[in-house]
């Protein structure tokens, strides 16, 4: 699974562990039937809304950037429960927000994308908006946008990329290059947008107005755009875009008709024979594709659109960027694929998808590569050997859904070779390498050798198969009981009477991260005991810090274990005879653990021999 549908999955998990599933499945069902929302604020500043903000923020990454007033995360996780939530609302009453932090980072083609970092208290405020909005704006959502939502993925986009050459005729995309997108987005045009999805809660369009206008640091205030870099982005550029969306879907795949299909196809049959122009679009935020049928409609549709665009939405295209391609001579590229359309006497239609990567991200995977065998080579390690393992199993996982992968990643192998050689001539990369549990699972069937460097098992970079990516289908959404019965496998043996009651709990003046971390093993150890395995009733539960708070011991996961409330008086226990006497029908296992849990806290392990 990759980290982003962890991700996803985490936030589902979420929904339920803060008791609002039954609330977004509301919102996203009202949506649906096309109603307005205008008591939103309420929902937003709600506290279990914000104890899942919390949750949702603390593992990203971004969690430990640093805003203008150098807080991260960790600032916020020593907080009480009743202090974050107070801060929140305080903050929202009359919600000013503090100035963005200006950071760039290279983009593939050499240049730097500008973020706005916003503080992480900004951050925790936009995620809270987010949740709320979200299932809302999902509601609204066309089908062919994969890009930040949720359960969609990049391989869902090329999925329908491939599905559209494969099984139509429309094998002449339209590329368009917006310019700048996030950067010149109509803040005016961006808030009606919002009004006309339903959003009409008027003070959180204002908090919202105000976010849009935060004064970057050296800046000033912004009269256009989004910043790249903002939780609820992403969100607003989709916003935006979903608009875009439905112009182009309600002119052929969505077009209005007088007789009512019972199913699509019939619909698309007798569009056929009409004077319309078949157009398709897949987009991923702003990066989007418009399939039809030929080159004359191509022209149409990509003049129609510059326009639409800009007397619209306000925005502009690059003509340079901007083009037309006929997939049955030349590849398009799209998302790090090139995709293209090529002969085939046996497929459907006379022609079949041909992927491979995109020529300049894999000019850049190759100096990646070179660059980190260089690295070992000046000094190897196994950090730096455990790092080149996990680039290589990143970019097989990203790039599999390419047809020709296998032969890319033997150009890529190839090509480093000369590299590679040499640290195994300097026995810095050495034979026999073994096939441990993750080598199993991720390349399964490869029957070569393998090599080793500083103990770490590398994973063949020349080794990758075609796997196909497969469509989403519509009710794939975390907002219906249909849609998460597909996506949902990791609570079931939780229920969310359980969580409501570990949520609940009278916590004193622990600190946040000891409350939300409580839940999270609660759930990794399948609500059971770690001594005795035994499954436990919530009034049972007690979590254990396997390192005391006295002895330097934290509220961090690793450092947090559930046990049973009894036992839990026997790890700190110094009767040893009652220890024993309760003990009696552990198992070997059991005990051992008890024994480990005494040690990590300056205790005396228990001699269970000494019973008969």
């Amino acid at each position: 699974m990759t980290e982003q549908n962890m991700m996803k999955r985490k936030v589902l998990r979420n929904n339920e562990y803060y008791g609002q599933q039954e609330t977004l499945d509301e919102l996203y069902k009202n949506s649906k039937e096309g109603r307005y929302f205008n008591k939103l604020y309420e929902l937003i500043i709600d506290e279990d809304n914000i104890m899942k903000a919390y949750r949702n923020i603390k593992k990203n990454t971004g969690s430990k950037t640093k805003g203008v007033n150098g807080h991260t995360i960790k600032y916020l996780e020593k907080m009480s429960k009743d202090k974050l939530i107070n801060i929140v609302r305080q903050r929202l009453k009359n919600y000013k927000p503090n100035p963005v932090r200006r950071a760039f980072i290279p983009k593939v083609n050499g240049k730097q994308r500008p973020l706005g970092i916003p503080t992480i208290e900004d951050r925790l405020i936009q995620r809270c908006i987010l949740q709320i909005l979200e299932p809302i704006c999902e509601g609204k959502f066309h089908n062919s946008s994969f890009g930040f939502r949720p359960n969609r993925s990049t391989h869902h986009a090329i999925a329908r990329c491939q599905h559209l050459i494969n099984h139509s005729k429309n094998h002449f995309v339209v590329d368009v290059d917006i310019k700048g997108f996030f950067d010149n987005v109509n803040h005016g045009k961006l808030l009606k947008q919002l009004w006309t999805i339903g959003i009409r809660d008027k003070k959180v369009i204002s908090i919202i107005s105000k976010m849009l206008k935060a004064e970057i640091v050296g800046e000033g205030s912004p009269t256009k755009g989004v910043p790249q870099g903002g939780i609820l982005s992403p969100l607003l550029g989709n916003i935006v875009l979903n608009e875009l969306d439905w112009w182009i879907s309600n002119q052929w795949e969505t077009k209005s008709t007088n007789h009512d299909y019972t199913h699509p196809s019939s619909k698309i049959k007798a569009l056929k024979s009409t004077k319309l122009k078949p157009c398709y679009i897949v987009r991923y935020a702003d990066d989007f594709k418009i399939f039809t049928n030929s080159r004359t409609n191509a022209k149409k549709l990509f003049m129609a659109t510059k326009f639409w665009l800009k007397d619209r939405l306000s925005l502009e295209i690059s003509d340079e960027k901007s083009k037309i391609t006929n997939l049955r001579k030349n590849g398009s590229d799209f998302l790090g694929i090139r995709i293209r359309a090529v002969k085939k006497g046996t497929a459907q239609l006379g022609y079949v998808s041909q992927s491979k990567i995109d020529p300049k991200r894999k000019f850049k995977i190759v100096e990646v590569y070179k660059s980190k065998l260089k690295d070992l080579k000046s000094s190897p390690s196994m950090d730096k050997a455990k790092r080149l393992n996990g680039f290589t199993l990143g970019i097989h996982n990203y790039y599999k859904v390419a047809t020709d992968v296998s032969q890319d990643f033997n150009d890529i192998m190839h090509l480093i070779y000369g590299k590679y050689k040499g640290l195994k001539k300097r026995n810095i990369i050495v034979a026999k390498g073994t096939r441990n549990e993750v080598f199993k699972s991720f390349y399964k069937g490869y029957k070569g050798s393998l090599d080793r460097c500083c103990n770490i098992t590398l994973y063949p970079i020349s080794y990758m198969h075609f796997k196909k990516p497969t469509q989403i289908h519509p009710e794939f959404t975390p907002y219906t009981e249909i849609g998460r019965k597909r996506i949902h496998n990791k609570l079931t043996i939780i229920t969310p009477i359980e969580l409501e009651r570990l949520r609940n709990g009278n916590f004193g003046k622990r600190s946040i991260e000891y409350v939300d971390n409580r839940i999270s093993r609660f759930v990794g150890q399948n609500g059971k005991c770690f001594i005795t395995g035994m499954r436990l009733e919530t009034e049972e539960v007690h979590c254990h810090h396997k390192i005391p708070v006295k002895y330097g011991g934290n509220d961090a996961y690793d450092n947090l274990i559930i046990v049973h409330k009894d036992i839990h008086k026997l790890i700190h226990s110094i009767n040893n005879s009652k220890i024993l006497q309760s003990s009696i029908y552990w198992t070997v296992k059991s005990k051992q653990k008890f024994n480990q849990l005494r040690k990590h806290a300056n205790l005396e392990p228990i001699d269970f021999k000494s019973v008969a």
